[in-house]
């Protein structure tokens, strides 16, 4: 199982970070390690002081393909849900400065959350995603502002990495990523309805 991510996919989240709006998708992945088992709290590792959230929208992965023409993609996958992209941004940071490879930021122990799925609409349609912290919204955003759609995602990605049944695609985070600490809680919603609920020790 791979759990490919999608970054900057969202114009206003990549201008908050400073960074450039890419013209091709930015692709990383984490490996299945990174996944919290449900119902656990998510710790702060020891080693960052600064571990973002980041509420997407995930889509899962029906069968076996490679080099999929966009508008075959939708039959490649079945379900969907919210997942929350931990990145510890001070290391990530540190990394970029550097010019070296950030998976260490992005695909720790823990730092990839999904929420509960449900079958994918047969029409397309926008899906709206929403974040809230202690109860107040922080994130939200739709899949009609993706600067690469669901389908073209797909299609790149599949140039690169053969994908295979149960991977799992989050597809970009929206404007409003920040720190979360101890005490915190997080509830993800996907179309109103919440999600995933995760505590931050």
């Amino acid at each position: 199982m791979k759990i490919i991510c999608v970054g900057r996919n969202y114009r206003a989240h990549a201008e908050e970070l400073g960074n450039a709006v890419p013209e091709v998708p930015v692709i990383f992945c984490k490996p299945d390690s990174a996944l919290l088992p449900p119902r656990n709290p998510f710790v702060i590792p020891p080693w960052t002081q600064d571990v973002h959230h980041e509420i997407e929208w995930v889509v899962r992965i029906s069968k076996v393909g490679k080099y999929i023409e966009p508008r075959f993609a939708h039959h490649y996958i079945d379900a969907m849900t919210v997942g929350l992209d931990f990145t510890a941004r001070d290391l990530q940071s540190e990394l970029k400065s550097k010019g070296l490879p950030w998976e260490r930021a992005k695909g720790f122990d823990g730092s990839a959350v999904l929420g509960t799925w449900s079958d994918l609409p047969e029409t397309t349609q926008p899906h709206h995603i929403r974040l809230e912290k202690n109860g107040t919204t922080v994130q939200e955003g739709s899949t009609a502002d993706f600067l690469t759609p669901i389908e073209d995602l797909i299609a790149f990605v599949s140039q690169y990495f053969t994908l295979k049944k149960g991977d799992v695609l989050f597809t970009g985070t929206p404007a409003g990523v920040g720190p979360v600490a101890p005490g915190d809680r997080l509830e993800g919603f996907l179309n109103g309805e919440s999600r995933l609920r995760v505590n931050i020790r």
